[in-house]
């Protein structure tokens, strides 16, 4: 196998401890996959400074987007549950991974991971 075949850390969290599954590689730490032949690709790509979401779409101020998976919300027992929708998002950089600032309904203001939403 090439190095392009067989990467040796996940791209998302550097961790060393990756899978095969199918054409895909996966990262049971983070949740990331990625595709065998995009590995390749990535690497002689320039960066972008878009922000995307977990399926690769970039993500624009004003979007609506769905949440993927259950997300605890720090400090409190509430959980925004897989599937909430929400609207009218705006992007921002706050350097921890937080980039996306939003309202959702019964939980007020707060910011989400690009990673954790897909476009609606």
């Amino acid at each position: 196998m090439t190095e392009a075949q067989n990467p040796t850390n996940c791209p998302k969290c550097n961790s060393e401890n990756i899978y095969q599954d199918g054409n895909l590689w996966v990262c049971p730490e983070c949740s990331h996959e990625w595709s065998i032949h995009a590995t390749a690709a990535s690497a002689d790509a320039p960066a972008d400074n878009h922000i995307r979401d977990a399926n690769g779409n970039i993500l624009q101020d004003g979007d609506s987007v769905i949440v993927i998976k259950d997300l605890k919300i720090k400090g409190s027992s509430s959980v925004v549950k897989g599937g909430t929708k929400v609207k009218n998002i705006r992007l921002h950089d706050a350097g921890d991974g937080h980039d996306i600032s939003c309202k959702i309904d019964g939980f007020g203001s707060m910011n989400l991971k690009s990673e954790y939403v897909r476009k609606a």
